[in-house]
């Protein structure tokens, strides 16, 4: 399955990814894609983050049937590329677990 996801070409302490459509199963960090779609950097200092993407290739890769990352859905639904609700990326929180004490312990 063809997937649109994010691809981290930053060094060390200088992040700055692309949009690449890329097979499902290659490793994010495997830097195997079909295309590139886009460039996201988040440390330019004068608007704060330079976001393009290339909306007419998504679409039409989306039309045949490529699926996108949770982070690009996200991307796409604020730039107006695509029609949507955001979808929460974040892990869900679990509540703390006291442990139980010990019994019987001298």
């Amino acid at each position: 399955m063809l997937k649109v996801r994010l691809q981290r070409i930053g060094r060390k302490n200088d992040p700055s990814f692309r949009a690449v459509l890329t097979d499902s199963k290659n490793s994010t960090k495997s830097g195997k894609f079909l295309e590139i779609l886009g460039t996201y950097n988040p440390k330019i200092s004068e608007k704060g983050k330079e976001v393009s993407f290339n909306g007419e290739r998504i679409k039409h890769w989306m039309s045949k049937g490529a699926k996108l990352s949770d982070t690009m859905h996200n991307f796409l639904v604020r730039e107006n590329v695509i029609q949507g609700k955001k979808i929460n990326v974040l892990p869900k929180k679990k509540p703390t677990v006291k442990r139980k004490e010990l019994k019987g312990a001298k």
